[in-house]
């Protein structure tokens, strides 16, 4: 094991405590280098089941029943389907930098949009549009098979929709489950050498553990009061990053 796979390793150590503390930033953390240590259909398929690995730790050993937005969920999920499709075809056809452009002219897109409605209308309770959920789902989707980088669009419907942090946490850890098993079936369905090395998988998924049980005190303490303007910064850290890596 050379220094690259160690630090690629530490790097998921950090985001699984990043995504056990906020829900979500697991690729923010971890992407760069392990796309610098593997093939990237290779690391797309880590960052898959590792964050899966993540999310079913989040739902399933906590010692509570998880409250996420259901039918917001299931919409999402219905309509990121044939997003994870199309995100394999971007996978193959265009390059990490035009991904990552996209990826961060929508954040910060959605972003100033959002600002502005935040100072038209007071209330935090009024629904988001028909339509955001579908396309919250649908973006999910597609990044969740061509930059791994899935968070954003659920975190800004959540956030527009008012939920409260364990409303959102809970959303993003139910919605990434499944469009983590949607991924792995598009990437087999797609052919390809995306299937990580069983001895990586099996060293790595210790570190995601460990990870997730740092994280968990931490959401616990920003769950009152700075839970979204951490997410909000966390979502600009995660575009400006991803363009930064593409970049370089």
């Amino acid at each position: 094991m050379d220094a690259l796979e160690i630090a690629a390793g530490l790097a998921l150590v950090a985001g699984a405590a990043l995504q056990s503390a906020t829900g979500f930033g697991f690729a923010l953390v971890s992407a760069p280098l392990l796309f610098a240590a593997t093939e990237p259909e290779r690391a797309v398929g880590l960052l898959i089941l590792l964050g899966l690995e993540v999310n079913l730790l989040t739902l399933g050993t906590e010692g509570r029943r998880p409250e996420p937005l259901a039918r917001e969920s299931i919409v999402m999920l219905a309509w990121g389907l044939p997003g994870v499709l199309v995100g394999v075809l971007a996978l193959r056809a265009l390059s990490s930098t035009a991904l990552q452009v996209a990826v961060t002219v929508g954040v910060f897109t959605t972003l100033a949009v959002r600002a502005l409605a935040r100072r038209r209308r007071a209330s935090r309770t009024a629904r988001p549009p028909r339509w955001a959920a579908p396309a919250a789902g649908f973006a999910s989707g597609v990044l969740t098979t061509s930059t791994n980088t899935s968070g954003p669009p659920i975190v800004l419907y959540a956030l527009a929709r008012g939920a409260t942090p364990v409303q959102t946490r809970d959303t993003l850890t139910v919605t990434f489950v499944g469009f983590a098993l949607a991924g792995v079936a598009a990437l087999a369905l797609g052919g390809g050498d995306w299937l990580p090395r069983g001895a990586a998988l099996a060293a790595l998924v210790p570190a995601v553990l460990l990870g997730h049980l740092a994280g968990r005190p931490v959401f616990a303490r920003i769950a009152g009061h700075h839970y979204e303007p951490v997410l909000t910064a966390l979502l600009v850290v995660t575009a400006l990053a991803g363009l930064a890596t593409a970049l370089v």
